[in-house]
């Protein structure tokens, strides 16, 4: 068990037109999950054969959990501590539904 300390609030994105025609682009908090932030660096060979996780800057370690299915990394983002990350990738590694990793690439304050 994960049991982390840090919370991430997991939003997608909607667009909607506003009175003047302009899309307008919201968000919207569906999931909170609670785990663990950490940073991903280094320089593995083995990266490169996975250009979402490569893109990654971060990886939120979680107890796993299925999420609402309009979660998908091309509409969502996690906000965690004020800071704001892209979902590039959401795996459940092996299928085994005991962790779910988010790999998040940080995009900056709110």
């Amino acid at each position: 068990m994960i049991h982390g300390n840090t919370r991430a609030d997991i939003q997608i994105s909607t667009t909607t037109t506003n009175a003047i025609g302009e899309q307008v682009k919201t968000w919207e908090t569906i999931e909170t999950l609670f785990g663990w932030l950490d940073l991903q660096g280094g320089d593995s060979k083995y990266s490169t054969y996975n250009a979402k996780m490569q893109e990654s800057t971060h990886v939120f370690l979680a107890d796993y959990r299925g999420l609402d299915g309009r979660i998908k990394a091309e509409n969502s983002r996690a906000v965690i501590d004020g800071y704001v990350y892209d979902i590039m990738l959401i795996d459940d590694p092996m299928n085994r539904h005991r962790q779910l990793e988010l790999y998040l690439k940080y995009t900056g304050g709110q």
